[in-house]
Parts: C-alpha cells; sequence; structure tokens
C-alpha cells in the first residue's frame, strides 16, 4: 500500500534530485523509495551481526601495533601460499 509522504528539503536539492531521476528514467518517489528500503535492510543486517559469546569475549583481547597494515599481511601471506609453495600452517 503507497501511502503519502510530505518533506521538507532544501529547493536546490529537489531539483538536482529531479534531474537525476529524469536522467535515469525513474520518477523521485521511487529513487527515495529505494533508498529508504537500502537503510532499513542494511540496519537489520547489522542487528542480525550480533558476536557469539566466545568472540565477545576474545574481543579486544589482541591488540595489533598502529602500523599494522592487515591488506599487507595478506598479500604476503598468500605469496608465500601460492607463489612460492611455503604454508606457515
Amino acid at each position: 500500500m503507497n501511502t503519502k509522504l510530505t518533506l521538507t528539503i532544501e529547493q536546490d536539492v529537489i531539483q538536482k534530485a529531479k534531474d537525476y531521476a529524469r536522467n535515469k528514467n525513474r520518477s523521485l518517489s521511487d529513487i527515495i523509495e529505494n533508498y529508504l528500503k537500502s537503510l532499513t535492510k542494511e540496519e537489520t543486517k547489522e542487528k542480525k551481526k550480533s558476536l557469539s559469546p566466545i568472540v565477545k569475549s576474545l574481543k579486544g583481547s589482541f591488540k595489533m601495533p598502529a602500523n599494522f597494515d592487515y591488506k599487507e599481511e595478506l598479500r604476503k601471506g598468500l605469496e608465500e601460499k601460492y607463489l612460492y609453495g611455503k604454508s606457515s600452517h
């Protein structure tokens, strides 16, 4: 069921949004509705991502150095595993 909603938005923002919708061949209502759906969907996902009791108990127990670059460490580990045939396990 669709329901009418009144919003107070700056005039220049409205005009830019209307232009955007026109260029995408969509209605402004459709764009806003889908945006609100995506916001509430993300919020629901975040609620579902609750930590297990074990993970909660471990949270904060490991302190990484301030200059730790996990992407670099991951790259090094993958290089060793796939390029050099080494395994640290």
